[in-house]
Protein backbone atom coordinates (compact mmCIF):
# COMPACT_ATOMS: atom_id res chain seq x y z
CA UNK A 1 0.00 0.00 0.00
CA UNK A 2 1.33 3.55 -0.58
CA UNK A 3 0.38 5.90 2.08
CA UNK A 4 3.53 7.96 1.90
CA UNK A 5 5.63 8.71 4.65
CA UNK A 6 3.00 9.62 6.84
CA UNK A 7 3.56 9.98 10.65
CA UNK A 8 1.94 8.00 13.46
CA UNK A 9 -0.92 9.33 15.97
CA UNK A 10 0.55 11.83 18.88
CA UNK A 11 -1.43 9.31 21.34
CA UNK A 12 1.24 6.37 20.16
CA UNK A 13 3.50 7.02 23.24
CA UNK A 14 0.48 6.22 25.59
CA UNK A 15 -0.61 2.48 25.20
CA UNK A 16 -3.81 1.55 26.65
CA UNK A 17 -2.33 -0.89 28.87
CA UNK A 18 1.18 -2.37 29.80
CA UNK A 19 2.02 -6.39 31.45
CA UNK A 20 4.66 -7.78 32.91
CA UNK A 21 7.49 -9.39 31.28
CA UNK A 22 6.76 -12.65 29.04
CA UNK A 23 5.46 -15.70 30.87
CA UNK A 24 8.29 -18.77 30.84
CA UNK A 25 7.11 -22.04 29.45
CA UNK A 26 8.04 -25.21 31.05
CA UNK A 27 9.33 -28.63 28.57
CA UNK A 28 6.82 -30.84 28.27
CA UNK A 29 7.41 -33.03 24.79
CA UNK A 30 8.54 -32.44 21.40
CA UNK A 31 7.28 -31.28 18.49
CA UNK A 32 8.32 -32.92 15.31
CA UNK A 33 10.29 -29.67 14.30
CA UNK A 34 12.57 -31.03 17.45
CA UNK A 35 11.34 -28.09 19.81
CA UNK A 36 10.31 -28.74 23.39
CA UNK A 37 6.53 -28.21 23.70
CA UNK A 38 5.12 -26.59 26.83
CA UNK A 39 1.33 -26.93 28.49
CA UNK A 40 0.54 -23.23 27.50
CA UNK A 41 1.17 -22.50 23.49
CA UNK A 42 3.74 -20.62 22.84
CA UNK A 43 3.05 -17.87 20.37
CA UNK A 44 5.76 -16.13 18.72
CA UNK A 45 5.62 -13.44 16.63
CA UNK A 46 7.65 -12.16 13.37
CA UNK A 47 7.39 -8.15 12.42
CA UNK A 48 8.99 -6.29 10.04
CA UNK A 49 9.21 -3.63 7.33
CA UNK A 50 6.89 -4.93 3.94
CA UNK A 51 9.22 -6.81 1.96
CA UNK A 52 12.20 -7.60 4.83
CA UNK A 53 11.94 -11.51 3.68
CA UNK A 54 8.71 -12.45 6.71
CA UNK A 55 7.28 -14.90 4.07
CA UNK A 56 10.03 -16.41 3.03
CA UNK A 57 11.09 -17.25 6.26
CA UNK A 58 7.69 -18.53 7.80
CA UNK A 59 7.48 -20.80 4.44
CA UNK A 60 11.04 -21.90 4.66
CA UNK A 61 9.66 -22.83 8.70
CA UNK A 62 6.93 -24.06 7.81
CA UNK A 63 8.96 -26.63 5.29
CA UNK A 64 10.97 -27.39 8.50
CA UNK A 65 7.63 -28.49 10.61
CA UNK A 66 6.49 -25.77 12.49
CA UNK A 67 3.16 -24.73 12.70
CA UNK A 68 2.76 -21.29 11.03
CA UNK A 69 -0.30 -19.41 11.07
CA UNK A 70 -0.39 -16.61 7.93
CA UNK A 71 -0.28 -12.71 7.53
CA UNK A 72 -4.08 -11.79 8.27
CA UNK A 73 -3.71 -8.65 6.47
CA UNK A 74 -2.34 -9.71 3.16
CA UNK A 75 -5.03 -12.19 3.23
CA UNK A 76 -7.47 -10.20 3.33
CA UNK A 77 -6.31 -7.92 0.55
CA UNK A 78 -5.89 -10.81 -1.60
CA UNK A 79 -9.45 -11.75 -1.20
CA UNK A 80 -10.81 -8.29 -1.86
CA UNK A 81 -8.60 -7.74 -4.62
CA UNK A 82 -9.86 -10.61 -6.16
CA UNK A 83 -13.31 -9.61 -5.97
CA UNK A 84 -12.32 -6.33 -8.02
CA UNK A 85 -11.90 -4.08 -5.09
CA UNK A 86 -8.47 -2.59 -6.03
CA UNK A 87 -7.29 -0.62 -2.36
CA UNK A 88 -9.19 -2.43 0.06
CA UNK A 89 -6.85 -0.76 2.60
CA UNK A 90 -9.25 2.13 2.34
CA UNK A 91 -12.45 0.64 3.57
CA UNK A 92 -13.76 1.45 6.90
CA UNK A 93 -13.95 -2.16 8.04
CA UNK A 94 -10.57 -3.20 6.64
CA UNK A 95 -8.81 -3.29 9.85
CA UNK A 96 -11.41 -4.86 11.98
CA UNK A 97 -11.91 -7.57 9.32
CA UNK A 98 -7.69 -8.07 9.95
CA UNK A 99 -8.38 -7.92 13.70
CA UNK A 100 -11.54 -10.78 13.31
CA UNK A 101 -9.05 -12.45 10.97
CA UNK A 102 -6.04 -12.86 13.55
CA UNK A 103 -8.22 -13.75 16.66
CA UNK A 104 -9.98 -16.07 14.33
CA UNK A 105 -6.81 -18.34 13.47
CA UNK A 106 -4.95 -17.35 17.18
CA UNK A 107 -7.92 -19.42 18.68
CA UNK A 108 -8.06 -22.09 16.20
CA UNK A 109 -4.35 -22.84 16.59
CA UNK A 110 -3.51 -26.01 18.81
CA UNK A 111 -0.12 -26.81 18.42
CA UNK A 112 2.39 -26.38 21.43
CA UNK A 113 4.15 -23.97 19.68
CA UNK A 114 2.93 -21.55 16.95
CA UNK A 115 4.61 -19.22 14.80
CA UNK A 116 2.82 -16.04 13.56
CA UNK A 117 3.26 -13.83 10.82
CA UNK A 118 2.29 -10.33 12.38
CA UNK A 119 -0.11 -9.95 15.06
CA UNK A 120 -2.80 -7.00 16.26
CA UNK A 121 0.39 -4.98 17.46
CA UNK A 122 1.06 -4.87 13.95
CA UNK A 123 -2.77 -4.11 12.85
CA UNK A 124 -2.40 -1.18 15.17
CA UNK A 125 0.88 -0.04 14.10
CA UNK A 126 -0.37 -0.33 10.70
CA UNK A 127 -3.88 2.07 12.25
CA UNK A 128 -0.85 5.09 13.13
CA UNK A 129 0.52 4.53 9.81
CA UNK A 130 -2.15 4.98 7.88
CA UNK A 131 -3.85 7.62 9.68
CA UNK A 132 -6.87 5.45 10.24
CA UNK A 133 -8.87 5.77 14.23
CA UNK A 134 -8.49 3.42 16.48
CA UNK A 135 -11.90 1.48 16.10
CA UNK A 136 -13.19 -0.22 19.28
CA UNK A 137 -12.71 -3.76 17.92
CA UNK A 138 -8.72 -3.36 17.40
CA UNK A 139 -8.66 -1.35 20.84
CA UNK A 140 -9.64 -4.64 22.42
CA UNK A 141 -8.28 -6.66 20.61
CA UNK A 142 -4.99 -5.10 22.01
CA UNK A 143 -6.12 -4.62 25.33
CA UNK A 144 -7.15 -8.24 25.39
CA UNK A 145 -3.59 -9.96 23.83
CA UNK A 146 -1.45 -7.62 26.11
CA UNK A 147 -3.39 -8.35 29.40
CA UNK A 148 -3.51 -11.76 28.70
CA UNK A 149 -0.22 -12.44 27.68
CA UNK A 150 -1.17 -14.06 24.48
CA UNK A 151 1.82 -14.01 22.69
CA UNK A 152 4.79 -14.37 24.16
CA UNK A 153 6.84 -11.01 24.67
CA UNK A 154 10.23 -11.16 22.71
CA UNK A 155 8.91 -10.75 19.09
CA UNK A 156 11.29 -11.09 16.13
CA UNK A 157 11.73 -8.05 14.02
CA UNK A 158 12.90 -8.92 10.47
CA UNK A 159 15.10 -6.03 9.39
CA UNK A 160 14.98 -5.03 5.96
CA UNK A 161 16.73 -6.58 2.96
CA UNK A 162 17.41 -3.38 1.02
CA UNK A 163 14.72 -3.67 -1.12
CA UNK A 164 10.84 -3.86 -1.82
CA UNK A 165 9.54 -6.92 -4.57
CA UNK A 166 6.29 -4.98 -5.29
CA UNK A 167 3.09 -7.31 -5.40
CA UNK A 168 -0.48 -6.29 -6.16
CA UNK A 169 -0.59 -6.22 -2.34
CA UNK A 170 2.35 -4.43 -1.28
CA UNK A 171 2.86 -0.81 -3.22
CA UNK A 172 4.96 0.79 -1.27
CA UNK A 173 8.82 2.15 -1.58
CA UNK A 174 11.59 0.60 -0.15
CA UNK A 175 12.04 4.34 1.95
CA UNK A 176 8.19 4.35 2.67
CA UNK A 177 8.84 0.90 4.18
CA UNK A 178 11.81 1.48 6.26
CA UNK A 179 9.14 4.54 7.65
CA UNK A 180 6.17 1.85 8.49
CA UNK A 181 9.20 -0.40 9.82
CA UNK A 182 9.69 2.50 12.34
CA UNK A 183 6.37 2.48 14.01
CA UNK A 184 6.06 -1.07 14.05
CA UNK A 185 9.10 -0.75 16.18
CA UNK A 186 7.19 1.94 18.62
CA UNK A 187 4.12 0.50 18.61
CA UNK A 188 5.56 -2.68 19.96
CA UNK A 189 8.02 -1.15 22.51
CA UNK A 190 5.15 0.85 23.76
CA UNK A 191 2.97 -2.21 24.49
CA UNK A 192 5.93 -4.03 26.53
CA UNK A 193 7.65 -6.15 23.91
CA UNK A 194 11.10 -7.20 23.12
CA UNK A 195 12.16 -6.81 19.90
CA UNK A 196 14.68 -9.20 18.61
CA UNK A 197 16.57 -8.13 15.76
CA UNK A 198 17.11 -10.80 12.52
CA UNK A 199 19.01 -9.16 10.43
CA UNK A 200 19.54 -9.47 6.64
CA UNK A 201 21.19 -12.42 5.44
CA UNK A 202 20.33 -16.21 4.09
CA UNK A 203 16.78 -17.84 4.17
CA UNK A 204 18.30 -20.57 5.60
CA UNK A 205 20.46 -18.68 8.73
CA UNK A 206 17.88 -16.45 9.46
CA UNK A 207 14.79 -19.10 10.17
CA UNK A 208 17.67 -21.09 12.14
CA UNK A 209 18.24 -18.14 14.24
CA UNK A 210 14.77 -18.23 14.50
CA UNK A 211 14.30 -21.75 15.76
CA UNK A 212 17.53 -21.60 17.92
CA UNK A 213 15.97 -18.53 20.11
CA UNK A 214 12.40 -20.48 20.37
CA UNK A 215 14.26 -23.65 21.66
CA UNK A 216 15.65 -21.54 24.07
CA UNK A 217 12.81 -19.91 25.35
CA UNK A 218 10.93 -23.37 25.46
CA UNK A 219 13.09 -24.97 28.17
CA UNK A 220 13.19 -22.22 30.19
CA UNK A 221 11.53 -22.89 33.84
CA UNK A 222 8.57 -20.76 35.05
CA UNK A 223 9.31 -17.78 37.18
CA UNK A 224 7.54 -18.28 40.48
Amino acid sequence: MNAGSMRMHDDLAHPASRCPAHGRMTSATVSRAGLPHSPRPGRYVLTGAPGAGKTTIVDELRERGHTVIDEAATDVISERQAKGHDEPWKDIDFLNVIVDVQRQRQEAARAAIQIYDRSPICTLALAHYLRHPISPTLAAEVERIVSENIYDRRVFLVRPIGFVAATAARRISFKDSLDFARVHEQVYRAHGYELIDIPPGDVEHRTTTIENHIRSWSTEQPVS
